[in-house]
C-alpha cells in the first residue's frame, strides 16, 4: 500500500512559486533595472548595477504545516536549505493585518538557481505558516502581493555608498519600509512603483550586509505618505516662520549675538517663545544651532536686509498680501479669476498703485529675484548692442547691468509712473546713458531699439494680453532687433522639476496670469509675428528666450 503525501502547498501558491522561478532564470541585472528604473539614466542605470547587481527574486507563500515543505519545494525544481527566521517581514505582516508579531510564525527559505547570463542567484521564499484565523492574511497577499519583490544586492556597503544608491533609487521608486535582520546581519530598504505596468517590478529591494541605523530610520520616515503629507499641509507654517523672523528682524540681529536673552530683547520677543521660533527655523534650515546659540546659515544670510540678493521684502509679500491672498486659492480655481481682488477690492497691480508702501514692498521684493539677470549678460552677447529698450521694466535692475556690460550702449526704461519712481535711485548713475519713458506698452513701445526686453511680465497676463502686447512690441522694433523674454518655463513633462509650476498657482491667485511652457511660448511669439530662435538657462530656474521678427514667407 502506498503512502499518500498530503501538499504542503496550496496550487496558486505552486503557480506563483513556477512564475517566479521564470522570471529569474529570464532576468539578469540589466533586465531588472531597465524594467524597474525605466526614466533613469542608462549611465546611471551601468553605475548602480555595478554597485548593486540583480540577487534575487521573492515572494511569500502560506503552507498551513512546515512538514514535507522542503521536500515538495524540491519536487518542483527548488532545492533550499534551511529556513531562517525572517524579522522584517513578519514585522510588516503585523503592522499591515493587526496581528502581534508573536503570533506570526515567518521564515526564510532560499532556493539556488542561474539568471540567464548564468550569475548565481535565488529564489527568496517567505513562508507564512498559515492557520485558518490567518486564512485572511494569505487572501489578501496572494492578491496585492505586498511582499513580491527584485533584489539587487550590495556586496561592500558602506554608509556613503548605500546612501548614494538609496538616493538614486529613491529617484525613481517610493521608499516602502525596511529592516534590519539580526539573525543575517543583513538590512533591507524597499522601493515601490505602486503604478508600474508590470506587477514584477512594482517593488525593489537594496540588501547590503550589517547595520546602519541612521539611514534605515530615514528611509522608513520617508516611506510614510503620512508624515510626507504632513510635511506638506503645515509648509504655510514655515512661510509664517520665516516671514516673522524678517518683521522682527531677526536675521540682521543675528549677525551681532547668539545670546537668546540678548536676541529676545533685541526683538522685544517672549525669550521661551523665541526659542521655540528659532529651533523651527533650524528645521528649515534658516538658522544653525551652536554650542553659543544660533547662527544663521547660508539661507538665513539671504533673509538680512542689508545684503545683495536680500529676499526679507519677499518673505513679506509672501507672508502678508500674498498669503491672504492664497486662503482664496479654491475661489480662483472654481472661477478661474485671481484670488488677489476678491480679497482686496482691486486686481494686483490697480491696489498696488493705490497703496505706495505695499508698492515700495512689492518692489523691494521683485529685486530679490534680481540674480536671474546676473547671468543674463553671460548668456547672450550683447556687445553689439547700442539702444537698449527695456519694456515694463519696473526697478531698472536688468536694464543696469545690460547698461553695466554694455558701456557703448544707452538705454530706454519704459513703464508705468509708479514703477519709475522705483527705478530712479537704480539708474541715476547711468543719468547720461538712460531715458525713463512712462506709457502703457499695450499701446505702444519705443522705436529704434536694437535690443528689446521684456522680463518677468508675461507671465502676469492670459493669453490674449500677451498677444497684444507682443503685437505692440512687434509693430514697435525694427526689423533686425531682438527681443529678449525673461521668464519661467514650465517643463514640457511632468517628470522635469521647476520653480514655474509652483509659480504658476501664484500666478492664478494673485494677478491672473501664467507660467507656459517653451511651446506655448513659440506659439504665442508666432502668432504675434516672432521666431523664438534660442533658450538659455539662468539662475532662479529662469531662461532667456531670443526672440527676432519673423521674416515673411513668400
Amino acid at each position: 500500500m502506498t503512502a499518500t503525501i498530503a501538499p504542503a502547498l496550496a496550487p496558486e501558491d505552486l503557480d506563483r512559486l513556477a512564475a517566479a522561478k521564470s522570471l529569474v532564470l529570464a532576468s539578469g541585472t540589466d533586465s531588472v533595472l531597465a524594467a524597474a528604473l525605466p526614466s533613469l539614466p542608462a549611465a546611471e542605470r551601468a553605475a548602480l548595477a555595478a554597485h548593486a547587481p540583480f540577487s534575487h527574486v521573492a515572494l511569500l507563500i502560506f503552507p498551513e504545516t512546515l512538514d514535507g515543505l522542503g521536500e515538495e519545494l524540491a519536487r518542483h525544481g527548488l532545492e533550499t536549505g534551511p529556513m531562517r527566521p525572517s524579522v522584517v517581514v513578519r514585522e510588516r505582516l503585523s503592522r499591515r493585518y493587526g496581528v502581534p508579531a508573536h503570533d506570526l510564525t515567518v521564515g526564510i527559505l532560499r532556493a539556488p538557481l542561474a539568471d540567464r547570463a548564468g550569475s548565481m542567484c535565488s529564489l527568496e521564499i517567505f513562508v507564512l505558516l498559515t492557520s485558518p484565523e490567518l486564512a485572511h492574511i494569505s487572501a489578501d497577499e496572494r492578491r496585492h502581493g505586498h511582499e513580491s519583490h527584485f533584489a539587487l544586492a550590495v556586496p561592500q556597503a558602506d554608509p556613503i555608498v548605500l546612501t548614494g544608491l538609496r538616493a538614486a533609487i529613491a529617484g525613481q521608486l517610493r521608499p516602502d519600509g525596511g529592516g534590519y535582520n539580526g539573525h543575517e546581519d543583513t538590512t533591507v530598504l524597499y522601493f515601490r512603483d505602486a503604478h508600474h505596468p508590470a506587477p514584477a517590478c512594482r517593488r525593489l529591494e537594496l540588501l547590503c550586509t550589517g547595520e546602519f541605523p541612521r539611514l534605515l530610520a530615514a528611509h522608513r520616515r520617508e516611506s510614510e505618505p503620512g508624515t510626507e503629507l504632513l510635511g506638506l499641509l503645515t509648509g504655510a507654517w514655515a512661510t509664517q516662520a520665516v516671514a516673522t523672523a524678517v518683521e522682527l528682524r531677526l536675521p540682521d540681529h543675528l549677525t551681532t549675538t547668539t545670546n537668546l536673552t540678548t536676541l529676545a530683547a533685541a526683538t522685544g520677543t517672549d525669550r521661551d517663545s523665541l526659542a521655540r521660533l528659532l529651533r523651527y527655523l533650524g528645521t528649515l534650515g534658516v538658522v544653525r544651532a551652536t554650542a553659543a546659540g544660533y547662527v544663521l546659515t547660508e539661507l538665513g544670510v539671504l533673509l538680512r536686509s542689508d545684503v545683495d540678493g536680500s529676499m526679507s521684502a519677499l518673505a513679506q509679500m509672501y507672508g502678508g498680501p500674498f498669503y491672504e491672498s492664497f486662503a482664496m486659492l479654491t475661489e480662483a480655481v472654481r472661477t478661474g479669476a485671481e484670488s488677489y481682488a476678491k480679497v482686496f477690492g482691486a486686481h494686483h497691480f490697480t491696489h498696488l498703485a493705490a497703496e505706495p508702501a505695499l508698492a515700495d514692498l512689492f518692489h523691494r521684493s521683485m529685486a530679490a529675484s534680481d540674480a536671474m539677470f546676473a547671468e543674463l549678460t553671460h548668456a547672450v552677447d550683447l556687445s553689439g548692442a547700442r539702444v537698449v529698450v527695456d519694456v515694463a521694466g519696473g526697478s531698472g535692475a536688468l536694464l543696469s547691468r545690460v547698461l553695466d556690460a554694455c558701456p557703448s550702449a544707452v538705454g530706454i526704461l519704459m513703464d508705468r509712473p509708479e514703477a519709475l519712481a522705483v527705478a530712479g535711485p537704480a539708474l541715476a548713475r547711468y543719468a547720461t546713458r538712460c531715458t525713463s519713458v512712462a506709457g502703457d506698452f499695450t499701446e505702444a513701445v519705443p522705436g529704434g531699439g536694437d535690443v528689446y526686453l521684456l522680463s518677468r511680465f508675461l507671465h502676469d497676463w492670459d493669453d490674449a494680453r500677451c498677444h497684444a502686447i507682443l503685437t505692440t512690441c512687434a509693430a514697435g522694433m525694427p526689423a533686425g532687433a531682438e527681443l529678449l523674454i525673461v521668464e519661467r518655463l514650465l517643463p514640457e513633462s511632468d517628470e522635469t522639476a521647476s520653480l514655474a509650476v509652483p509659480w504658476d498657482i501664484h500666478m492664478l491667485c494673485n494677478v491672473g496670469g501664467r507660467e507656459r511652457t517653451a511651446s506655448h511660448y513659440r506659439a504665442l511669439l508666432a502668432d504675434a509675428g516672432f521666431e523664438l530662435t534660442d533658450i538659455r538657462p539662468l539662475a532662479l530656474d529662469a531662461c532667456v528666450l531670443r526672440v527676432r521678427k519673423a521674416v515673411p514667407r513668400p
